[in-house]
């Protein structure tokens, strides 16, 4: 090929090859830092592989699920805090995971960015090695997307994808009846759900997400990005002891996530004043009390202070409460099944 005058490079196209090296010389470390059973190599291949038998299995069925951040992401750009949307991006795929009863095995992330800034994607990284390492999964690869012209200066998108497995038999939920307790663990804060109303909401209020937060210490930034709780182990431990059914709670709130894990015919009734135990409830009177948000409005669209519901046959709740707290947990009842379908409340928020 002979050389043209003026001849451009992949790099005066907005794409930087060895920056995308450079971050993954960066992140091996984190990644080898969550190296479980099962693990057959490290990053840097066209695949990842996977033993199932060097893992425990013996008649393993394969779970998957996929998820990202929303636009928590954007609060992260606005405060140039990226350490913890990387554990958000873990829990909200294995704690989905582990409520069909799979163990998470592996996760991959998908990080795509105009220009890619190295620093920046060594700290997002470093946030999903802390997630897998959380959850008992490996990082065992992903892909970097410098893509200019597509996402604006400074913005970014992550997805991530994670693969469980569980013992053929023993997916859930179980076996669910009315009488059946319902358990609630308390969330780490907002989660990753609801931030377009959450960012709507602050904006009507004229604060900054710089300004002291009025009910924690530190900035309303640190408050609202407080990453999302990992239950995978606390939930694994819960169901040994005999819980049946878990929910995630996530985007639609109690209200749309609980009667996934209920029989068609069955429904729930929760004590909202159960809530109270949780002690982190502030930020969501903080949402509701800016936005004018009804209490139907707060239970579809935010976790409201329970980030996972454990449900379990009444005789085994006490067992199922105390793995929980040897977990690390705070874990309370707040409701039964009931043998009516949907979600009934009594109490307030």
């Amino acid at each position: 090929m002979t050389t043209r005058p003026n001849s451009l490079t992949y790099k005066d196209a907005g794409v930087d090859i060895d920056a995308g090296n450079a971050l993954v010389e960066a992140i091996k470390p984190e990644a080898a830092s969550t190296k479980r059973p099962g693990v057959m190599d490290g990053l840097g291949g066209f695949g990842a592989m996977f033993d199932l038998k060097a893992a425990g299995f013996e008649d393993p069925i394969l779970v998957s699920a996929t998820d990202g951040v929303g636009t928590k992401l954007k609060l992260a750009i606005d405060t140039e805090r990226f350490d913890t949307v990387g554990v958000d991006l873990v829990a909200m795929c294995v704690n989905d995971l582990v409520c069909q009863g799979a163990e998470p095995l592996f996760f991959l992330d998908y990080f795509a960015t105009g220009a890619l800034d190295v620093d920046q994607g060594a700290a997002i990284v470093g946030g999903i090695a802390e997630g897998c390492r959380q959850a008992g999964c490996a990082l065992v690869g992903g892909e970097t997307a410098e893509m200019p012209g597509l996402y604006a200066k400074g913005d970014f998108d992550l997805a991530g994808f994670s693969v469980g497995a569980m013992e053929r038999g023993a997916n859930l939920p179980g076996p669910v009846t009315d009488g059946d307790v319902l358990i609630g663990l308390a969330s780490s804060g907002v989660h990753s759900n609801g931030f377009s109303l959450v960012r709507r909401i602050a904006d009507a209020a004229g604060v900054s997400w710089a300004d002291n937060s009025p009910f924690s210490e530190g900035t309303l930034g640190d408050a609202f990005l407080a990453p999302t709780r990992i239950y995978v182990k606390s939930a694994l431990a819960a169901v040994k002891s005999g819980a049946t059914a878990l929910a995630h709670i996530t985007g639609g709130g109690i209200t749309e996530n609980l009667p996934r894990a209920l029989p068609d015919d069955l429904g729930a009734a929760i004590d909202l004043n159960a809530l109270s135990a949780f002690d982190n409830g502030a930020i969501f009177s903080w949402l509701a009390d800016n936005g004018g948000l009804s209490e139907t409005e707060m239970l579809k669209t935010f976790n409201c202070g329970v980030g996972m519901i454990i449900i379990t046959p009444a005789d085994a709740s006490e067992a199922v409460l105390e793995a929980l707290s040897a977990a690390g947990e705070n874990a309370h009842r707040i409701g039964v099944v009931t043998s009516t379908p949907g979600v009934a409340y009594t109490g307030a928020l």
